[in-house]
């Protein structure tokens, strides 16, 4: 069992670096041959000036040698100086902004993954009644609604209105971040109800649940301690990418909210080609879906008995 696991780590880890260094490969390539420069006011740079910002961020050098030192400096923790922002490094750069787009992600996956698994469980135990028909409507509002509509709604009903939350900012602490919260929460909470409700479906008219449903287990215990677990599988797939996505910051919502997370950056940075912020968010990006999904793997382990780790199904 031992060298399974060890087997099965091993394979894990050597994906997860072949995948990020073509995704590094790719955005590298991709970004040297964007048209246009990352200076400000290009136009009123003189040949001269181009050609020595150019040699100072090492932007003259052929293609196969800057990538060569991109390679050698991010393996040492070094992603460049962002472009646009006084020479400041990309990593001081991020680190000031990737803790509150991840508080943001986690505290919308978290509160949208409960309150759907809650949603998605009550629908599939009051199947065809009144309640399953307003889970499932609220399921596909909230799966097609964009959020930033719901975060223009909420922002209008709760701040403008009520005048409860504060419209936008982050400086008042976990005030602040309730708004914004809820507006990217829907998503992942549309999602869970959906994909539990349906699957909840399945499990609860499956022969071991109506086998314990004969020996006398009440239908409360049946759902949480039986149901559940075979239900969760299918969910933890696409709860990875989702939180991962949250995670890293939603264009639109922080830029709504005026909250400064990584998301407002990156869309800055699209903007100006400031060439080294972008590579680095979409390595951060990637490195934390490529670990999303390996932590997923292990949880299929752990949920499912049935899962043999390396496909061992003897």
């Amino acid at each position: 069992m031992k060298n399974r696991w060890l087997r099965f780590l091993g394979r894990r880890l050597l994906y997860m670096a072949l995948t990020l260094w073509i995704i590094v490969t790719i955005t590298f390539l991709l970004m040297s041959f964007l048209p246009g420069t990352p200076y400000n006011n290009q136009d009123k740079l003189t040949a001269a000036q181009l050609q020595v910002l150019n040699q100072k961020y090492g932007l003259n050098q052929p293609v196969w040698q800057r990538y060569l030192t991109y390679l050698n400096n991010i393996l040492h923790g070094d992603f460049g100086i962002s472009l646009q922002f006084s020479d400041q490094k990309v990593t001081t750069l991020l680190g000031n902004r990737v803790g509150v787009s991840m508080q943001l992600g986690i505290q919308a996956a978290v509160f949208g993954t409960v309150v759907g698994i809650v949603l998605g469980t009550i629908a599939a135990m009051k199947h065809n009644t009144w309640i399953d028909t307003f889970c499932s409507l609220f399921a596909i509002v909230g799966r097609s609604a964009p959020n930033f509509v719901v975060a223009v709604l909420l922002q209008f009903v709760f701040a403008v209105t009520l005048g409860v939350l504060p419209i936008g900012l982050w400086n008042e602490g976990f005030r602040s971040t309730v708004l914004p919260t809820l507006a990217l929460s829907i998503s992942p909470m549309a999602d869970s109800a959906r994909f539990i409700r349906t699957e909840m479906l399945e499990v609860l008219n499956s022969d071991y649940i109506e086998f314990a449903r004969a020996k006398g287990m009440s239908e409360l215990h049946l759902v949480v301690f039986h149901g559940l677990r075979n239900a969760l599988i299918p969910l933890i797939t696409i709860l990875g990418p989702i939180t991962v996505s949250l995670m890293t910051g939603s264009l639109v919502v922080e830029n709504i909210f005026a909250v400064p997370g990584i998301g407002e950056q990156f869309t800055k940075s699209v903007l100006t080609n400031d060439y080294y912020t972008i590579m680095a968010m979409t390595i951060l990006f990637s490195a934390l879906l490529v670990v999303v999904i390996f932590l997923t793997d292990i949880l299929y382990q752990i949920i499912d008995p049935r899962v043999r780790i390396g496909g061992d199904r003897s």
